[in-house]
C-alpha cells in the first residue's frame, strides 16, 4: 500500500471540503476548518517521512506532494477570505505580494527547466509553520497582527531562497534544502539530503 500517496490524496481531498465548510456553514465551521488544517499539515509531514523509510520518495511523488501543498494552502486562504473578507481586504497588499512571489518561483522554474519548483526547502518548511500559526489566528480568532505579518516576512524570505535555488541549480532536481545546497549540487559536492528533509 502506497501510504505516502494516500496521505497526499487525503490532503488534496481536504481542500474542497475546507472551502465548502467556509462557504455553506460559515463561522460556525471555523474550529472544524482549523482542525482539518492541522490534519493536513500532519499528513504533509508524515508522507515525506514514510516515503523515505519505504524508499519510494520518487520525483513524481515529490512533485505531486509539492503541488498538493500549494492547492491545500490556497484553499485555506480562500476559506479565510470567505469567512472574513474585510480582514483579507485590509491586508491585501501583503497577500498579493506573497502571491506574486509564488508566481515568480513558478515562472523562473518553468523558464529555466520547463518544470515547476519542487525544492521542499528548509525555509519553506519554516514558512509552513508560520502559515499554520497565522491561519490559526485568522480563522480561529479573526485576528491578523504579528502572526500574519511574521508569515508574510517568512514567506518573502523563503520565496527568495527558492528562486535562488532554481537559478543556481545546473539542472532540475527535487528536495534541495537551501540555496547553499543548490550551490553544493552545482559544484558536485555530496551531502546527505535526508538530514535536512522532513516532509
Amino acid at each position: 500500500m502506497n501510504t505516502p500517496l494516500l496521505l497526499i490524496l487525503f490532503r488534496l481531498l481536504l481542500s474542497p471540503i475546507i472551502i465548502a465548510l467556509a462557504y455553506f456553514i460559515g463561522e460556525n465551521a471555523k474550529i472544524t476548518i482549523v482542525v482539518l488544517m492541522y490534519l493536513g499539515l500532519i499528513s504533509d509531514i508524515l508522507d515525506g517521512i514514510i516515503a523515505r523509510k519505504q524508499n519510494i520518495s520518487s520525483a513524481k511523488l515529490r512533485r505531486m506532494d509539492s503541488q498538493t501543498d500549494m492547492v491545500f494552502w490556497v484553499s485555506i486562504g480562500l476559506a479565510t477570505w470567505i469567512l472574513y473578507p474585510k480582514l483579507i481586504s485590509e491586508n491585501s497588499t501583503a497577500i498579493w505580494t506573497i502571491l506574486i512571489m509564488e508566481l515568480a518561483c513558478y515562472v523562473v522554474s518553468l523558464i529555466k527547466f520547463k518544470k515547476e519548483t519542487c525544492t521542499h526547502a528548509f525555509l519553506s518548511k519554516i514558512w509552513g509553520v508560520t502559515l499554520l500559526i497565522a491561519f490559526t489566528s485568522l480563522i480561529g480568532f479573526s485576528h491578523a497582527g504579528i502572526p500574519f505579518y511574521s508569515a508574510i516576512v517568512m514567506g518573502l524570505i523563503s520565496h527568495i531562497d527558492v528562486i535562488l535555488i532554481v537559478l543556481i541549480l545546473p539542472k532540475w532536481t527535487h528536495d534541495v534544502p537551501s540555496a547553499y545546497h543548490a550551490y553544493l549540487i552545482r559544484k558536485g559536492i555530496q551531502f546527505k539530503r535526508n538530514e535536512y528533509l522532513n516532509g
